[in-house]
């Protein structure tokens, strides 16, 4: 029997699958381990995974992929880009009408809704994530301190040189974008103007006085650094948004973590901000499509983002890994600290030219938040932006 199997494994064919994703212990681990338990689970399949950096992943153009990798994981506003290009498979053709409801009825807030794209599926979504606060109990309570719940109290704790913010260009246009909302600027509504002019520059202004205190070299950390910087060491307390990343709030992960909450509040109203995370893409020079599906499908079903891929460092996308009391424990709180805010955050624009945009006004919007222009300047360089991703 014993060489029975060996001859059956030695000469059957072996299905491989190329697959990329981003580097981080959020993004990586997991989708080896769920590979290597499908493999084990399908003899004849190798499904190997690469990883890049955040920037990369977040706007390296996806044709650049799609020739190398069978999956690609991805977000959102790509959507547009790649549907027009023709560069990833719609996975509406590819699912049955059960399997599209399970996953837009059981992913929390609007994550399966941000990849349905002029009634295309980009992605099957595996991650969620959304600006929130992040704070260190520890170092609240030495100093006497109270969790801000309005603009107002952040600036406090702001001036107070303990909080801190990411700066990175991707990062600032995202919360800018979230204070665009809350003022009503009603962003995007019009194919020649971003939002309100005097309103936009409002919210800039907003970010600015926030940014004040906070050193300098801040406009290069991202999220990651920032729960780098507040897991090990106690310059920061406080963090009021930046994109959650459960594996900072695991005591198994760090020494000193951190806790995530909802959103503070803004003239009265609870902040939303914008959403993020990740589905996997089925590159459109997949030659094994039936098997890129199922394996995604596999990845974010009920069963293993409640087990497997979050114990494995995942930040799952389904309700049911949320509501897990287990994985509330083992992260430290993290899924009823911050559920609310992940349920309503909004989906950002998915027009082809939008990422592009993300990336270059959010370089202007950084060198006004460190006065180096002017808002009039700033204004005007955003519009022309916008206008010419609109085109």
């Amino acid at each position: 029997m014993i060489l029975l199997i060996y001859f059956t494994l030695k000469y059957q064919t072996i299905k491989k699958i190329e697959g990329i994703t981003w580097d981080h212990s959020r993004a990586f681990p997991p989708l080896v381990a769920v590979a290597q338990r499908y493999e084990e689970l399908h003899p004849g399949v190798r499904i190997h995974w690469q990883k890049r950096s955040l920037d990369e992943f977040g706007h390296k153009p996806i044709n650049q992929l799609i020739q190398d990798f069978d999956l690609i994981v991805i977000d959102h506003p790509w959507a547009g880009f790649c549907f027009k290009r023709e560069l990833v498979h719609d996975q509406k053709l590819l699912l049955s009408p059960e399997q599209w409801n399970d996953l837009e009825q059981n992913c929390v807030g609007q994550s399966f809704k941000s990849y349905v794209y002029n009634d295309q599926l980009l992605a099957i979504p595996i991650d969620t994530a959304t600006p929130v606060p992040s704070w260190r109990p520890d170092l609240l309570e030495q100093n006497d301190l109270q969790l801000p719940h309005t603009w107002e109290e952040l600036i406090t704790i702001a001036d107070k040189k303990q909080a801190i913010m990411p700066g990175f260009d991707a990062d600032l246009f995202l919360n800018w974008l979230m204070l665009l909302y809350a003022l009503e600027a009603h962003p995007f509504e019009s194919m020649e103007d971003i939002a309100d002019k005097e309103k936009g520059i409002e919210a800039a202004m907003l970010l600015k006085r926030l940014a004040e205190p906070m050193p300098k070299e801040m406009v290069n950390w991202n999220p990651i650094i920032i729960a780098e910087l507040m897991t090990q060491a106690n310059r920061f307390i406080y963090c009021p948004f930046a994109y959650s990343y459960n594996n900072y709030s695991r005591p198994s992960f760090v020494r000193n973590p951190i806790r995530y909450g909802n959103l503070i509040h803004l003239n009265g109203k609870p902040l939303r901000s914008i959403l993020g995370g990740t589905g996997i893409s089925i590159s459109s020079a997949c030659k094994e499509t039936a098997l890129a599906v199922d394996f995604s499908l596999y990845c974010a079903g009920a069963a293993v983002q409640s087990n497997i891929y979050t114990y494995a460092g995942g930040q799952p996308v389904r309700r049911e890994a949320w509501q897990n009391n287990d994985l509330k424990v083992f992260t430290g709180g993290f899924f009823e600290g911050c559920y609310e805010a992940q349920q309503n955050a909004l989906i950002r624009p998915r027009y082809d030219g939008f990422v592009n945009l993300q990336k270059k006004a959010g370089v202007i919007i950084q060198q006004f938040v460190m006065d180096e222009i002017a808002a009039d300047k700033m204004w005007n360089s955003i519009a022309t932006y916008y206008r010419e991703s609109r085109k």
